[in-house]
C-alpha cells in the first residue's frame, strides 16, 4: 500500500470515530433532555435512550458502510473489496455505541433532576475532548477545535431541551 492509500484510510478511520463519537453524543444527550425536560418516568428514559443507541449505532455502522464502498467504488471505476467498509461500519458502530452511554449513565446512577444535569455535562465534557483529539490528529488547534465542537452540542442540547419544552407543553 503506498503513502497515499494508507493516509485515504486513515482518514476514513479517523472520519468514522469523529463522526460515531459526536452523532452518538449529541444525539443521546438532546434526545435525553429533551424527554426529561418534557417530564417521562426515569424508566422510560433509560429505555428509550438505550433503544436509541443500540438502533442509531447499527444504522450509523450500514450507512458508513454503505458509503465508503460507494466511495471506494467511485474511486476505483469498479467493484471493490468490503473488507475495508466493513471496518469503518465497525468503528462506527463501536464509536457510536460506546459514546451514547455517556449521557445515558448518569440516569442509571443518579435521581432524573441531578441526571440531567450532569448528562449534559458530561456530553459537554466529552465533545470538547472530542474536538481537542480532531485538532490534535489534524495537527490544528486543539483548543479551537475543542472550543468548536463544545458550542455545536451546546447549540444541539438546547434544541433537544426547547423542544423537549414544547412537547411537555401539549
Amino acid at each position: 500500500m503506498d503513502k497515499q492509500s494508507h493516509k485515504i484510510i486513515s482518514a476514513a478511520y479517523i472520519r468514522n470515530f469523529v463522526f460515531g463519537v459526536e452523532d452518538s453524543l449529541i444525539s443521546t444527550v438532546s434526545l435525553l433532555s429533551g424527554i426529561t425536560i418534557a417530564g417521562v418516568q426515569s424508566k422510560t428514559i433509560f429505555v428509550t435512550g438505550f433503544i436509541l443507541i443500540f438502533v442509531e449505532a447499527f444504522s450509523m455502522a450500514i450507512g458508513s458502510f454503505v458509503s465508503e464502498h460507494s466511495a471506494e467504488d467511485y474511486l476505483h471505476k469498479k467493484d471493490t473489496p468490503t473488507k475495508q467498509p466493513v471496518l469503518d461500519g465497525a468503528i462506527m458502530f463501536f464509536s457510536y455505541f460506546i459514546s451514547g452511554f455517556i449521557p445515558l449513565f448518569p440516569y442509571i446512577v443518579a435521581p432524573i433532576e441531578t441526571a440531567f444535569g450532569l448528562s449534559v455535562l458530561l456530553s459537554l465534557v466529552a465533545l470538547f475532548f472530542l474536538g481537542v483529539f480532531r485538532g490534535r490528529v489534524s495537527r490544528l488547534s486543539i483548543w479551537r477545535n475543542g472550543l468548536r465542537m463544545l458550542a455545536i452540542g451546546g447549540i444541539a442540547i438546547t434544541v433537544g431541551i426547547l423542544v423537549g419544552k414544547l412537547v411537555g407543553r401539549i
